[in-house]
């Protein structure tokens, strides 16, 4: 089967490139592997799908080549996305730091990227949906791609590669963009997982009696730092502050945490001359739950009221608790990672059309390429923003 374009992946980038692209007139053949399309929006956002953020800026986004998004993210801009769901009349609802979510289900989401597939027709287009194409081989040859799949051999002059990375490999996610990328002489940035929970090991292993406990802190790794939730799990660390740390975390680095931070280091030489019999431990559960209270006066070692105890070892106190370092043994992996750091590299891609700069007609789009964005939205928009200039660049 003949076409102008072959899309590889039915997710976010892949739905809404073949939308794009079909909406120009052109005969689209979009290739999942799996039986649906858009598994992952699907479950993204707790089944809402938290679909952009309005504060969507470069610098929110990972790279080794930090400009490299700058010029998509300008040209399709989370209002932008947003108009389109406004249009479909999907209604929706901002949760915390900018995060837009359906008030009802990502399978709106997914639904309004199936129609805008569908309005091709209008524009005498076509997208060609075939769910179940586990792809066998490509080739390149005569300005033309091949591609060899279960449900038969398509043929085009671009191939788009929208097949994301490897997190959350239970939803079918492979290394397939890397190795196709490497087949056709691009480079690869090693790729990691990234929004991810985080392990302990060592002194730190006990916190793990802690599970269940969340509290709200400021979490650093390097220079990133962000303050939202972190929680306690039975194997580490998780929540948002930390899935955000996650993604700038190197292995044998800590991370730091901040538990007092609407509070300076001298908070409890503050707290000695209003309240003198006061403890660390009641000091701390006035702003900390009761079992991190306790668990982090243990560790300091001050049980003596505040009256009994120099200013000296209340400041040491209050600078431990603004930042306790943890040493992270690793990751959960790929398994739980919401995406992957790294991908195939933007020095080979052209930032206006995600076309390889070497191999003319072969886009690489979305997760799979070297971008990762913060939590909240931000992932979503790079695969609508790098979707839509692929497709303008066909």
């Amino acid at each position: 089967m003949t076409h102008d374009v072959i899309v590889l992946g039915a997710g976010a980038a892949g739905l809404m490139c073949a939308a794009r692209a079909g909406q120009k007139g052109q005969r689209v053949a979009l290739l999942e592997a799996a039986d649906r399309p858009g598994k992952k929006i699907l479950i993204s956002g707790g089944g809402r799908c938290n679909f952009t953020n309005l504060h969507v800026a470069p610098d929110r986004y990972l790279s080794a080549n930090r400009h490299f998004a700058k010029s998509a993210l300008a040209r399709y801009t989370s209002r932008d996305f947003l108009g389109l769901v406004e249009g479909y009349q999907i209604a929706w609802h901002e949760k915390t730091l900018g995060q837009l979510f359906c008030d009802g289900s990502a399978r709106q989401i997914v639904d309004m990227l199936l129609e805008e597939c569908a309005r091709s027709e209008a524009a005498g287009g076509a997208v060609d949906l075939h769910c179940g194409a586990v792809i066998g081989s490509v080739r390149h040859g005569d300005g033309r791609f091949t591609v060899e799949t279960a449900n038969g051999t398509f043929v085009a002059p671009r191939l788009v590669v929208a097949t994301g990375g490897p997190s959350i490999p239970k939803m079918g996610a492979t290394g397939f963009a890397y190795d196709l990328a490497r087949q056709f002489g691009l480079k690869v940035v090693q790729p990691r997982p990234a929004l991810v929970p985080l392990t302990l090991g060592g002194e730190d292993l006990l916190f793990r009696d802690l599970s269940g406990v969340a509290t709200e802190v400021v979490a650093s790794a390097g220079k990133a730092s962000f303050r939202e939730a972190a929680l306690f799990t039975h194997r580490g660390l998780s929540g948002p502050a930390i899935l955000q740390v996650s993604s700038y975390w190197q292995p044998g680095e800590p991370i730091h945490i901040d538990f007092l931070p609407d509070a300076t280091a001298d908070r409890f030489i503050e707290w000695k001359a209003e309240n003198p019999k006061a403890t660390l431990r009641s000091a701390l559960s006035a702003s900390l739950p009761e079992r991190l209270a306790s668990e982090l006066a243990e560790r300091i070692g001050l049980d003596a009221p505040f009256a009994d105890t120099k200013d000296k070892a209340l400041r040491a106190a209050g600078e431990r608790l603004k930042r306790w370092a943890f040493h992270p043994s690793g990751t959960e992996g790929f398994a739980k990672a919401e995406v992957t750091v790294g991908g195939v590299s933007t020095d080979g891609l052209s930032s206006r059309t995600m076309e390889a700069k070497s191999v003319p007609g072969l886009h690489f789009i979305g997760e799979a390429v070297d971008v990762t964005g913060w939590l909240g939205g931000y992932n979503f928009q790079w695969a609508w923003a790098s979707a839509v200039a692929c497709a303008e660049g066909l």
